[in-house]
């Protein structure tokens, strides 16, 4: 599974980048925070989202999102700003419909995440004055029925140098598994690996709260109906 900002396939020395990711069958989960030009503009920066079309549509082309490719088209929605996302099928037709009727774009599924207090949304929160009060919006509306789920108990996130992390959040915070003797890929045996990572604990932080908030957040998306 790639999880990845649509722009990164116009990024210098990325133009096999498409080609690659099919001819692997890699899963793509892509962000594209909005189906319409001003959020996403506002959010990522003007351009965002005519190049995030221009990627879709080149995604398209080699059948990811097609039905019947194997090749599986996944986008990721998050809030434009401090609250919990609403439901997530509903917001997948609304992106279904936009998406083909303006531009003959296809997907497979839309997932739906909660920003994370950390890196830039954290520290826009806290330039507004609403970090403490996101904080504790998160941890109120704590949901035991998503932790199951959680995207850190049945996956790990790999960084472009092999390193290990619970989740791609832990990987920006680098809070690398292994703690003072990190976990990469190619230093151990396989079979070492996966006894290390199945003894050894989660590492977590505040942040964590907004993978169990309301219906919960995970690579796959939301964790309860």
């Amino acid at each position: 599974m790639d999880r990845c900002n649509l722009t990164v396939l116009f990024e210098p020395r990325q133009e096999d980048l498409v080609e690659f990711l099919a001819d692997m069958h890699v899963e793509i989960v892509a962000s594209l925070p909005c189906y319409s030009q001003d959020n996403v503009d506002k959010q990522r920066g003007h351009g965002v989202y005519d190049k995030s079309i221009q990627a879709l549509r080149r995604l398209n082309v080699v059948g990811y999102g097609q039905e019947g490719s194997g090749l599986l088209l996944n986008l990721v929605y998050n809030p434009v700003g401090a609250f919990l996302p609403p439901p997530q099928e509903k917001l997948e037709d609304d992106y279904k419909q936009e998406l083909t009727t303006r531009f003959g774009i296809t997907f497979n599924r839309l997932y739906t995440l909660t920003n994370m207090p950390i890196a830039r949304f954290a520290h826009m929160l806290q330039r507004e004055g609403n970090l403490d009060a996101y904080l504790e919006l998160l941890a109120t509306a704590f949901n035991p029925h998503t932790l199951d789920g959680l995207m850190c108990r049945h996956l790990v996130s790999v960084s472009w140098d092999g390193f290990l992390y619970d989740c791609d959040f832990n990987q920006m915070l680098d809070l690398r598994l292994g703690g003072n003797t990190p976990l990469r890929l190619g230093e151990w045996p396989g079979s070492t690996l996966v006894q290390l990572l199945a003894q050894g604990d989660i590492r977590v932080d505040s942040h964590c709260y907004g993978c169990t908030a309301g219906a919960g957040s995970s690579c796959g998306g939301s964790l309860t109906v």
